[in-house]
């Protein structure tokens, strides 16, 4: 039989090597930096600076629940509850609430005595 010169000629490596690699790559790699930079890092951010806001918050403030309830704290049960007052007379309906679900701080109040 006939050999026919393709057949007999060894395999070629990768013609494009590791750089060809990389520049495949390169449009994935841009995407993912600028989607960090946009995203990512600022509901980071966001995420520490509400994460610190419910660490700080005291009795007398008044805040903003994701329900869209907004109270005035009267007491601060411990790390993880509150008591809110949410009625306008004085000694109004208070709720116990989750710390967690505050969304927002209206106005840092003078801190109550705790005699009064």
């Amino acid at each position: 039989m006939f050999v026919t010169p393709a057949f007999a000629q060894a395999a070629a490596g990768d013609p494009m090597g590791t750089t060809g690699f990389l520049i495949q790559f390169m449009p994935f790699i841009l995407i993912f930096v600028i989607m960090y930079f946009l995203l990512i890092r600022p509901q980071q951010k966001r995420a520490a600076e509400h994460k610190e806001m419910l660490k700080n918050l005291r009795r007398g403030d008044t805040v903003v629940m994701t329900g869209g309830l907004i109270g005035k704290i009267s007491k601060v049960v411990d790390d993880n509850e509150m008591v809110l007052e949410v009625g306008e007379s004085t000694g109004g309906t208070k709720v116990r609430v989750a710390r967690a679900f505050v969304a927002e701080l209206r106005t840092k109040g003078e801190p109550v005595k705790d005699g009064a």
